[in-house]
C-alpha cells in the first residue's frame, strides 16, 4: 500500500469514531465560551489516545502536539467547538436556542478522526516537524455582552477563540494553520476553495435617555428607542455610498428594548458588527458609522455609548496552499469535485486573525444541507462532511511536512503576512478598541459629538 492510500486507510479505520463523535457534539451543542460538554467529550478521545493537553483552564479548548522526531516546521490542525443560536431549529436545546446549524460538530468530528488517524502506528513516518491539534472555542461571534462581561471581569483579554488562544500562547512557533469548514454545497463539489472572506469589528451601541411615563407625561422623558431606531436608519441611508468592492456589511439586533410598555425606554442596547473585505474599509465605514449613531442620539437629546472592540481579520488563504489543498482533495474525491475559485466570502472566522501573522487555509467540504445558520440546516452526509475533511487535512500533513519539510518551507517562505509577529499583530487590534459617550451637551446649549479616537 502506497503512503497515500495508508494515510487515508487510517482515516477510514477510525470511521466510527468519527461519526460518533458527529452525532454527540451534534446532540450537546454549546455557544462560545461555555463548550464545557464539548471540551470534555474531545479530551477523552484525546487523551484515550495517548495525547497530552495543553488546557486552556478557565476557558474550553485545547491542544495537544505529535512530534515526528525530525526538526522541521509546525502546522496546526484546528476543529470548533461552538455552536450557534437558532431556537427555530428543531433540533435546537429547547433552554438555550443552541444548536450546530453552523457545521461545528463537522469539525469536531474530523479533528478526532485526524487525532486518531495520526496515531496509528507508522502514520509519521518519512515526515519532520510536528503537528498540533487544536479545539478552540468561540468562534461564531455572537452573545457579545455575555463575552465582554468575560473580558472585563478577566477571563478573556479578546472575543473569539482563535485570537484568545494566540493572547495566550497557543500558537507559540506555529508556522501554519489549517482547517475545513462543512457546507451545503449545491453545485455538486466536494470541496471548495476560496480566495477569503471578510472581517469585522464587533460594536456594543448603549442608547441612554431618560424614563417618564409613556402616556401621562412622554414630554418629560428622552426616548432611547426612537433614538436608536433614527441611529439604525441614519446607517441604513448610508449603505449605497459603501464601495461594492469593500463588501461592507452592517447588521445590528437590539438585544434591550425597553422594560415596560408605559415607560418611555431610557436604555437600549445593540449590537452589531461593521464588516469589509480589508481592515482599512472597516474602520473607515465604521467611523462614519459611528458618526450617524452618535448624530441621532444628538438629534433626540439622548446619548450613545460606543463599545468598538477588534473582531475578527479579513481572510487571505495561502495561494500556495490552495494549491496544496486542491492536489490533495483530488486524491480523494475526483478533480472535477474540487472548486478552486476565487469567490470572496462576506462572513467573518477568526482564521482570518491567524492569516495576518502566518498561512493558512480555510476551506469546506459538502455534506450539509440548508441554510447555513438557519433552522433547515443540518449534516446529510457525514461522510463527505466529516471523514473526507479528515483524509484531507492528514494528507495535507503529510504534503507539508514530508522529506525535510520542503513544502512547507516554501510555503513560510513566500507567504506575507501583514504582521511580522503575533505581538505586533495583538497591539494593533488593540488599537481598534473605542468606549465612548458620543454626545456632549455643554452649557451655552451647544451640542458636540465624538464618534472617534
Amino acid at each position: 500500500m502506497d503512503r497515500i492510500a495508508k494515510i487515508k486507510a487510517n482515516v477510514d479505520k477510525n470511521r466510527d469514531l468519527i461519526l460518533k463523535t458527529e452525532r454527540y457534539i451534534w446532540e450537546h451543542p454549546e455557544t462560545g465560551f461555555r463548550e464545557w460538554t464539548a471540551n470534555a467529550y474531545m479530551k477523552e478521545i484525546f487523551q484515550n489516545l495517548g495525547y497530552s493537553l495543553t488546557e486552556a483552564g478557565n476557558v474550553p479548548g485545547f491542544y495537544a502536539d505529535l512530534d515526528t522526531g525530525r526538526p522541521g516546521p509546525t502546522v496546526c490542525i484546528l476543529g470548533e467547538l461552538d455552536s450557534l443560536l437558532c431556537s427555530t431549529h428543531p433540533d435546537a436545546n429547547a433552554e438555550t436556542g443552541a444548536v450546530h446549524a453552523c457545521g461545528h460538530n463537522a469539525q469536531c468530528a474530523t479533528l478526532a478522526g485526524v487525532a486518531a488517524a495520526l496515531k496509528e502506528p507508522g502514520a509519521l513516518d518519512g515526515m519532520c516537524g510536528r503537528i498540533r491539534l487544536m479545539a478552540v472555542p468561540a468562534e461564531e461571534l455572537l452573545e457579545i455582552g455575555y463575552r465582554e462581561e468575560l473580558r472585563k471581569k478577566g477571563v478573556i483579554r479578546y472575543l473569539g477563540g482563535k485570537v484568545e488562544f494566540m493572547s495566550r500562547g497557543f500558537f507559540e512557533n506555529v508556522d501554519i494553520s489549517m482547517m475545513i469548514h462543512t457546507s451545503a454545497m449545491k453545485d455538486g463539489h466536494a470541496f471548495g476553495i476560496s480566495k477569503g472572506g471578510n472581517g469585522c469589528l464587533v460594536k456594543n451601541i448603549d442608547y441612554t435617555g431618560v424614563a417618564a411615563h409613556a402616556g401621562g407625561a412622554p414630554q418629560n422623558g428622552i426616548n432611547a428607542l426612537y433614538a436608536a431606531t433614527a441611529g439604525i436608519q441614519a446607517v441604513n441611508a448610508l449603505r449605497e455610498t459603501f464601495r461594492d468592492d469593500e463588501h461592507i456589511r452592517f447588521h445590528p439586533i437590539i438585544t434591550e428594548g425597553g422594560q415596560a410598555v408605559n415607560a418611555i425606554p431610557h436604555l437600549v442596547r445593540i449590537e452589531s458588527y461593521v464588516r469589509g473585505a480589508s481592515i482599512s474599509a472597516i474602520k473607515a465605514a465604521n467611523e462614519r458609522i459611528n458618526r450617524a449613531l452618535a448624530a441621532s442620539a444628538a438629534a433626540f437629546g439622548a446619548n450613545v455609548h460606543l463599545g468598538d472592540r477588534p473582531g475578527y481579520f479579513p481572510l487571505n488563504n495561502d495561494e500556495n496552499l490552495r494549491l496544496i489543498a486542491k492536489e490533495v482533495m483530488e486524491q480523494i474525491v475526483p478533480a472535477e469535485q474540487v472548486n478552486l475559485n476565487d469567490h470572496w466570502g462576506t462572513g467573518s472566522t477568526d482564521m482570518g486573525d491567524l492569516s495576518a501573522v502566518m498561512p493558512v487555509i480555510h476551506p469546506y467540504a459538502a455534506g450539509a444541507v440548508g441554510t447555513g445558520h438557519g433552522s433547515n440546516y443540518f449534516i446529510e452526509d457525514p461522510e463527505l462532511a466529516c471523514v473526507n475533511p479528515a483524509k484531507a487535512l492528514c494528507l495535507m500533513a503529510y504534503k507539508l511536512l514530508e522529506g525535510e519539510g520542503e513544502n512547507a518551507i516554501k510555503v513560510i517562505a513566500e507567504s506575507k503576512p501583514l504582521f511580522t509577529s503575533q505581538q505586533e499583530f495583538l497591539s494593533f487590534i488593540d488599537s481598534l478598541a473605542l468606549d465612548i459617550d458620543a454626545v456632549t451637551y455643554c452649557e451655552d446649549g451647544t451640542v458636540s459629538i465624538q464618534y472617534k479616537k
